[in-house]
C-alpha cells in the first residue's frame, strides 16, 4: 500500500494494483479499476516513486525466501530430530501428520 494525501489533507493508503492511470492536471487525479477517481495533493512523480518502491519491496522480500530457505530447513530439521528421538526411545515411527493418527 502507498500513502497518498487527499485535497482536504486526509491521508489514506491506496493499493497500487488498483490504479489504472494518474493524471496531473492542476490537481492529480488517480483513476481506479472500479471507475472511482481520487483527487490527491501529491504530484504524479511522487506517486510513481512510491509505487516503484512498494513493488521493489515486494520483489525483494519474495526473492529472499527461495535463495536462503534457511528458515524452512531449520523447521524441517527440528521436526526430523524430534521424530528420530521418538524412534530411538520407542522403536517405532510416529505419524508425520496429525491426520495419520
Amino acid at each position: 500500500m502507498i500513502l497518498v494525501t487527499r485535497l482536504d489533507r486526509q491521508q489514506m493508503f491506496l493499493n497500487p494494483d488498483h490504479i489504472i492511470s494518474i493524471e496531473e492536471t492542476p490537481d492529480t487525479v488517480i483513476t481506479l479499476y472500479n471507475g472511482n477517481h481520487i483527487l490527491v495533493r501529491d504530484h504524479a512523480r511522487v506517486i510513481l516513486n512510491r509505487i516503484i518502491a512498494y513493488k521493489s519491496r515486494i520483489i525483494r522480500r519474495s526473492a529472499a525466501a527461495p535463495a536462503g530457505r534457511a528458515y524452512l530447513r531449520r523447521q524441517r530439521n527440528l521436526l526430523f530430530q524430534r521424530l528420530r528421538q521418538d524412534y530411538d526411545q520407542t522403536g517405532s515411527l510416529q505419524p508425520l501428520h496429525h491426520q495419520d493418527f
